[in-house]
């Protein structure tokens, strides 16, 4: 399992105010808990955190936060973001039990799609119905991702849950409440072209009146009717 050092330092100002004070000087106000020890405030500088939270690894691994050489194993369970700025305003760490089984979401890795029966098919669309997956195990034991191998997937196959291969010591808890929870992980389905609407039938045009035959050639013209009698 790789390692992820980030540094921290302790803060001692609480509140709002205080918060934006940091944010002003382009750090992150953050908090530690869980565990025997009680919750601490940290501050960690943004650009730091900005770079490794650009890493899938940021979200799934248990990282080391150095607290000027104390490091404490956690997972990161919330961060909070600007909603129109570049900006992350507050994260949220857990620290992590060695001993104690964990529950954390891990992003899926798609491999060998495009070579695959189904990827080379037309026609065919291979869907990703999930792109992380719950599961549980030892802190020892956490996988930064769980990879999906796609290469002998063809038109018409479905994986499930229970057919992802997980490393030893990981299992997906959803598993231990039955069938219905054996949800589908990939599809290779067929798209079908939506076949064009038939023309509705026209309305029927109502007859139009139809001119008066002409005469034959050299025949007398009909005599004009007489005005009626007043």
């Amino acid at each position: 399992m790789a390692t992820h050092e980030i540094k921290v330092a302790r803060r001692d100002d609480q509140g709002k105010g205080a918060s934006r004070r940091l944010r002003r000087q382009d750090k992150v106000p953050a908090v530690v808990y869980g565990g025997d020890l009680g919750p601490v405030s940290i501050e960690l500088e943004h650009n730091d955190v900005w770079l490794a939270s650009q890493h899938e690894w940021f979200y799934a691994a248990i990282l080391d936060l150095s607290l000027n050489g104390d490091v404490q194993k956690v997972l990161l369970r919330d961060m909070q973001r600007h909603p129109a700025k570049p900006r992350i305003m507050h994260l949220d760490f857990q620290r992590v039990n060695e001993n104690q089984a964990l529950r954390v979401s891990v992003p899926l890795h798609f491999l060998n799609q495009d070579t695959s029966p189904a990827g080379k098919t037309s026609g065919v669309v291979v869907m990703h119905e999930l792109n992380e997956v719950e599961i549980s195990c030892l802190p020892k034991d956490l996988p930064e991702f769980i990879e999906v191998d796609l290469a002998q997937i063809k038109e018409g196959d479905v994986i499930h849950l229970s057919e992802l291969k997980l490393p030893k010591g990981v299992e997906i808890p959803a598993l231990n409440f039955g069938k219905e929870h054996d949800i589908a992980v990939v599809i290779a389905r067929q798209i079908k072209e939506e076949e064009e609407p038939e023309a509705e039938v026209a309305a029927e045009v109502p007859a139009t009146k139809q001119p008066a035959p002409k005469a034959a050639p050299g025949a007398a013209a009909p005599a004009a009717k007489p005005a009626p009698k007043k």
